[in-house]
């Protein structure tokens, strides 16, 4: 009985922790610099 209680309260455990990561997320604010540019044509050769 003891163990069940035990698995129990560490499968509980996991599942809030993983809805607090996965409601935080992983991302954040995208770079808002940097990236693609268009080359001149003097660089493409």
């Amino acid at each position: 009985m003891r163990a069940l209680r035990r698995t129990l309260l560490a499968l509980g455990a996991a599942v809030v922790i993983a809805g607090v990561v996965r409601l935080r997320g992983s991302g954040g604010t995208p770079p808002q610099r940097g990236g693609w540019r268009e080359l001149p044509e003097d660089e493409l050769v």
